[in-house]
């Protein structure tokens, strides 16, 4: 019996998103960079990108044993841990964001830090925790901490400001 493929969250070196991707895929790993389009501008010019969704991350979807080929990647850094363990990313979870991605101009929007102040309703709108909503416990400079409440348990997670929009 062939063990169950999961989803994990790999780190890469900075802006090595999609060679990583096509280097994984080429090596037959089952490999994402969610992408958004999004429009930069140059002195003389304005065009229209792709850029990675997630810095520094790409997903893959593999059992254990593909684990040293997905290391074994230039350029790849190791996979994202969570209590010791490379994180799995929920199939939903996966199945959302690639949902969010298929609509029509679909963008992350960024806020400022200072709209998010004690006990403010919020909600996410980037990371593994996007399209939850919580309260704020504390506001800071660069990170916001939130109360997330699902399946009956509290959960208390520090977010980057700009993963946060005020609901």
């Amino acid at each position: 019996m062939q063990p169950e493929k999961k989803w994990y969250a790999v780190y890469t070196k900075p802006r090595w998103e999609k060679k990583i991707d096509a280097a994984l895929i080429k090596k037959g790993v089952e490999s994402w960079c969610p992408l958004q389009k999004i429009e930069k501008q140059w002195s003389d010019r304005k065009k229209i990108i792709e850029d990675p969704l997630f810095k520094s991350y790409v997903f893959v979807r593999i059992d254990v044993t593909e684990r040293t080929k997905v290391l074994m990647t230039d350029g790849l850094l190791n996979f994202v841990y969570y209590l010791g363990k490379p994180a799995v990313i929920k199939n939903e979870e996966v199945a959302i964001i690639k949902s969010y991605l298929a609509e029509k101009d679909a963008t992350i929007s960024i806020f400022s830090k200072e709209g998010f102040m004690e006990d403010a309703k919020i909600k996410v709108n980037h990371g593994v925790f996007m399209g939850n909503e919580g309260t704020v416990l504390r506001g800071g400079k660069k990170k916001v901490y939130v109360k997330l409440e699902s399946l009956g348990q509290v959960m208390v997670v520090e977010f980057p400001a700009e993963y946060l929009s005020l609901k």
